[in-house]
């Protein structure tokens, strides 16, 4: 090849990805995104207080869930498939997306932020998964490490970014969270508060969490780029052992609690209702109320038909 075609072929890729660029930056605007989770001071300084303010936005507009299986959709782990889902058609998405449009969204804005892997505890085996399904997000604020995550469903959500100290409490308002780290593996638990359950008939749900101190997940903080999770992102979606095919389920965080639907059960937590304890209504939906729900609770409207599933395999709010 000459050099004259050589010197072509290389403009002409600088332009295309000049061209990509700003395709992309149309597409994927960050006003867009703001308006998504109704923040509009995303100008103000770098700091803790406004990734505080940011991370809570996002968890209480964007939820957790499931739908694309239960809805014959496949889930794309590209960025732009993923701000077109729970920017442009104000849906929400499971972690892989969730905390990867909260990765792009601080990036983009000036923090330094960091994509982190980890491994979820499956409370029925009392192990940490073999696979590492969980993304999660390591953010640096003048020397300071916190970890942020704002995708995991129910009363496992963290409210407000954790230092990434070992063995320190970190009282939120859903519980108290501990980080520690052993080997330079990091472990996220949390201390739980007692259930009030106003109604006998749900007191021995299988959806109720049994454990005071509550293991939810380990992670290390190597960087990871999306591309990592492209197979546990098929796995998530074909194999039979996926809880994400066993259940259809939906997540969202509210100021003083949270709302889950798992197949036709619609449960609200109010945390700390009294005598530090936590208030957890239950309301089995008929068919005809889940459209209306999701519009309501979750303001989500879906394109395609939902089938709601509960199948055998644990899952606690």
């Amino acid at each position: 090849m000459s050099l004259g075609i050589q010197h072509f072929f290389g403009s002409f890729q600088s332009i295309l990805w000049v061209v990509t660029q700003e395709l992309v930056a149309i597409f994927m605007n960050i006003e867009a995104y703001f308006e998504r989770i109704g923040y509009k001071n995303w100008k103000n300084k770098l700091d803790l207080e406004t990734l505080t303010d940011i991370f809570q936005h996002q968890i209480r507009a964007i939820p957790f869930e499931n739908f694309n299986i239960h809805c014959g959709e496949t889930i794309e782990l590209n960025l732009e498939a993923t701000f077109d889902q729970l920017v442009r058609r104000k849906r929400g998405g499971w972690c892989l997306q969730i905390n990867h449009l909260l990765y792009w969204a601080l990036s983009t804005i000036g923090f330094k932020t960091t994509l982190l892997g980890g491994c979820v505890y499956i409370n029925s085996t009392k192990r940490y998964s073999n696979l590492m399904i969980h993304l999660l997000l390591k953010v640096t604020i003048d020397d300071h490490n916190y970890i942020v995550d704002a995708a995991y469903p129910g009363s496992y959500q963290m409210w407000q970014p954790l230092e990434l100290i070992s063995g320190k409490d970190q009282p939120q308002v859903p519980c108290i969270f501990r980080l520690t780290e052993e080997k330079g593996i990091w472990y996220l638990d949390q201390i739980r508060r007692a259930d009030y359950i106003p109604n006998e008939e749900f007191l021995n749900s299988d959806l109720l969490e049994k454990n005071k101190y509550r293991k939810i997940h380990s992670f290390t903080l190597q960087p990871r780029s999306i591309k990592d999770f492209e197979s546990v992102n098929a796995y998530m979606q074909e194999s039979p052992t996926s809880l994400f095919i066993d259940k259809s389920f939906c997540s969202l965080q509210t100021p003083e609690g949270v709302y889950v639907l798992v197949g036709w059960m619609l449960t609200y937590r109010r945390y700390n209702y009294k005598d530090n304890m936590d208030l957890v209504e239950f309301k089995i939906l008929k068919e005809e109320e889940i459209e209306e729900n999701l519009k309501k609770i979750f303001n989500i409207s879906l394109e395609k038909k939902f089938v709601p599933k509960n199948g055998d395999l644990i899952f606690t709010i």
